[in-house]
């Protein structure tokens, strides 16, 4: 027991271990991960580095899987992400309607434009990862994820 009180550096996994392994596609799509071996990350820094948070590495680094199969791929998650700004949009006009009991147009365009420009990296990030795993022709493999 004792030994457990005096360790105080956490003990890292590493990208192949259990716990960093996700089974399920749609889970590894939440967790922005690899869609060969559900391990590696799809992006190297926070969202929240307004100066990187598209950042993304030439590869997988565990498996070595290439995120951009073919230059200029990620052109079409544009659609993607006016898709998602649309649903933004339509939701918080709905709930702006009903909640606020439909206020002065300044206050639609002031809280959705906000949000907007806050979810931005997230809303990217999103687009990107599903472009990649709908259109980039990469499947998952059990075999990758265990190496």
């Amino acid at each position: 027991m004792s030994r457990l009180l005096t360790s105080a550096t956490p003990v890292m996994a590493s990208p192949t271990e259990p716990s960093e392994f996700v089974d399920s596609t749609a889970l590894a799509l939440l967790q922005l991960r690899c869609p060969r071996c559900h391990t590696g990350k799809l992006f190297s820094t926070s969202a929240l580095n307004l100066t990187h948070f598209a950042h993304m590495p030439a590869q997988c680094p565990v498996c070595g899987q290439s995120f951009e199969p073919e230059p200029g791929f990620y052109f079409g998650s544009m659609y993607i992400t006016f898709a998602f700004n649309v649903a933004t949009f339509l939701v918080l006009g709905l709930l702006i309607y009903y909640l606020l009991d439909n206020p002065d147009t300044w206050v639609y365009v002031a809280i959705i434009t906000g949000a907007t420009v806050l979810l931005t990296p997230v809303i990217l990030r999103y687009s990107r990862a599903l472009m990649l795993y709908l259109f980039g022709g990469v499947q998952y493999n059990k075999t990758w994820a265990r190496r």
